[in-house]
């Protein structure tokens, strides 16, 4: 699931501009920030955070694993066990699914 602009928009909005993420806790690595969730579940689990948390080893982050991952995500792992989440504040947003979602042949 992933932060659209509004309910016209097709395609999500990048990370750094999403304030979902702003406003959520992983009770599971609570010293992971909302921008380390979100790598971690975008990657499927492939990086953990951006630099390493208390929970994910910095080579196993963004920005300290030598190897890239592949731009299908088949070296991702098969399955990834995620964050729990606790969200800080009430209110909306539209969102979207990207599973199967073929971006390249929407309007």
């Amino acid at each position: 699931i992933i932060e659209m602009g509004d309910e016209g928009a097709n395609y999500p909005k990048p990370i750094a501009e999403s304030k979902f993420w702003e406003h959520v806790k992983s009770l599971t690595d609570p010293s992971a920030d909302g921008t380390d969730i979100a790598i971690g579940l975008a990657s499927a689990g492939y990086y953990c955070s951006k630099k390493g948390t208390d929970s994910c080893p910095a080579d196993h982050s963004l920005e300290g694993r030598k190897t890239k991952i592949n731009n299908k995500m088949n070296n991702a792992p098969a399955s990834y066990f995620g964050h729990v989440l606790k969200f800080t504040k009430a209110g909306g947003m539209n969102y979207v699914c990207t599973r199967n979602n073929n971006f390249s042949n929407r309007s």
